[in-house]
């Protein structure tokens, strides 16, 4: 199972400390040889993202930044994890690390999930 983890910051607290971020390195290398970690990484700051809408057919394409929000989607993952319990192991042990933060996990539809006929 593929799954897509995100990270966001939580208002008021504290950036992650330099022996944090070491420890965050560490553990990030070990999910990445280990073939658990498909592919990482984090926001650029500010957000400069593009957002892109259909409504009635009439597509509408806005550039950021956008207006201060109190969570900032600091960094994704995709991993494969053998259920959604090993899921949320290895997204304890990363929030264990990092510390104050909020994140979600969310299954990735992929082949495998449709049923043969």
């Amino acid at each position: 199972m593929k799954f897509m983890m995100i990270t966001k910051s939580v208002a008021g607290a504290p950036p992650p400390s330099p022996e944090q971020m070491a420890e965050l390195g560490r553990f990030t290398e070990e999910m990445l040889k280990s073939g658990v970690v498909l592919l990482t990484g984090g926001m650029i700051r500010p957000s400069t993202g593009i957002q892109i809408r259909n409504a009635g057919g009439k597509i509408t394409v806005t550039d950021g930044p956008y207006a201060e929000t109190k969570e900032l989607i600091d960094g994704f993952a995709i991993v494969e994890a053998k259920s959604r319990e090993d899921a949320i192991a290895h997204a304890t042990r990363f929030m264990n690390i990092v510390g104050d933060a909020q994140g979600e996990i969310l299954r990735i539809f992929s082949p495998e999930d449709i049923p043969a006929h």
